[in-house]
């Protein structure tokens, strides 16, 4: 057996005491807050939260803990984006069109109107650049976005009276929030911003006239139907939910890379489920508001839809002016919009209108 000289001595204790704190830090357990947008367990983005804490949790074993904290228990609905910046919670789960008047271009990150259905959007973020861009939109801000949820196709939203053509909307009081918030605003109505946890009352005492959030699921849930009979078709202002999650950005530095990793595969695990489960419950619930609250269908007339996409594609034109990250985000989104104009028409729309036509 070789002796060991002194000098190999030195260097091999040198080497251990040089690889000690990488190995404590990697084993770190790293407990974190999160505070949402979100009602607690809210059908949807609220379950979507909790969720991803457990799913960090579990495949951390337990390194990383996130205790979830809804809205209004630390900060209110609106704030959770400054409070993730300001590092007084370690990350968020939220809705990027909530961000529109800090960072416009932030709404793509959600939904845009007459824009990406929610497979388009996830790949434009995962492979179409939107990702890098996102984090460039978010650096100044001290934010590292991911997507995390996504509660799907959007119904057009719930209506006190019906809605014959565009004279309809003029001084229409619409809760909703974002781009289409916007489009509609430029059809005459106001735009009215509200937590989703807020929007069932103020539908109910008349504060607004009509108010959407999100799919029959989490519509339903929230008893939105309480306040307005008629629920309108297309969701033309979101034809995608996407949920964000949010996470300061020295915290997520302070991460280790295998931890770094768990967080973002937690992410794009909760992403897919989410739209899953949506698609299934959306189905149901909308079946039971028609046959047991006996809520009533309306499609959007076809002026009014002619209408929004002129005003929809005006307001989305605007970003070419801002610059910077933001007119590099709409770029990138239109490019993603153009590439997808003859894929999905002979792929999807073609052949759900082969499956669903009645026999000829």
């Amino acid at each position: 057996m070789p002796r060991l000289s002194r000098r190999s001595l030195v260097t091999a204790a040198g080497a251990a005491s040089i690889a000690l704190p990488s190995i404590a830090r990697a084993q770190a357990h790293h407990r974190w807050r999160m505070v949402t947008s979100w009602p607690p367990n809210l059908p949807g983005p609220g379950v979507s939260a909790r969720r991803l804490a457990e799913r960090i949790e579990t495949l951390s074993g337990g390194r990383l803990s996130v205790q979830v904290f809804p809205a209004g228990e630390i900060v209110p609905a609106f704030e959770v984006f400054d409070a993730v910046g300001r590092g007084v919670a370690e990350m968020a789960h939220t809705a990027a069109l909530f961000w529109q008047g800090t960072t416009p271009a932030a709404a793509f990150y959600t939904a845009v109107p007459f824009g990406l259905t929610p497979h388009e959007h996830n790949a434009w973020v995962m492979y179409g650049g939107g990702q890098d861009l996102w984090d460039r939109l978010y650096a100044d801000f001290t934010v590292k976005p991911l997507m995390a949820g996504n509660t799907g196709m959007s119904m057009g939203g719930w209506f006190k009276r019906e809605i014959a053509g565009p004279e309809d909307l003029q001084g229409l009081r619409f809760r909703m929030p974002g781009l289409g918030g916007t489009m509609y605003g430029a059809l005459g109505a106001v735009q009215v911003s509200l937590p989703p946890g807020d929007t069932p009352m103020a539908l109910r005492l008349g504060t607004v006239d009509a108010a959407e959030f999100a799919g029959p699921s989490s519509d339903l849930a929230l008893g939105l139907h309480h306040g307005a009979r008629f629920y309108y078709w297309p969701g033309l202002h979101e034809p995608n939910g996407t949920g964000e999650c949010l996470i300061n950005r020295a915290a997520w530095e302070a991460l280790p890379a295998d931890l770094q990793q768990v967080v973002s595969t937690a992410c794009e695990a909760e992403n897919a489920a989410a739209l899953a489960e949506s698609q299934h419950r959306d189905q149901l619930a909308l079946a039971r508001l028609v046959d047991e609250h006996g809520v009533q269908l309306r499609r959007f007339p076809h002026a009014v839809e002619a209408q929004a996409r002129t005003a929809a594609r005006d307001i989305l034109a605007g970003f070419g002016a801002l610059g910077g990250a933001e007119a590099a985000v709409w770029q990138s989104y239109e490019a993603a919009l153009a590439r997808g104009r003859t894929w999905p028409t002979i792929s999807v729309q073609a052949f759900l209108e082969a499956r669903n036509r009645d026999g000829e």
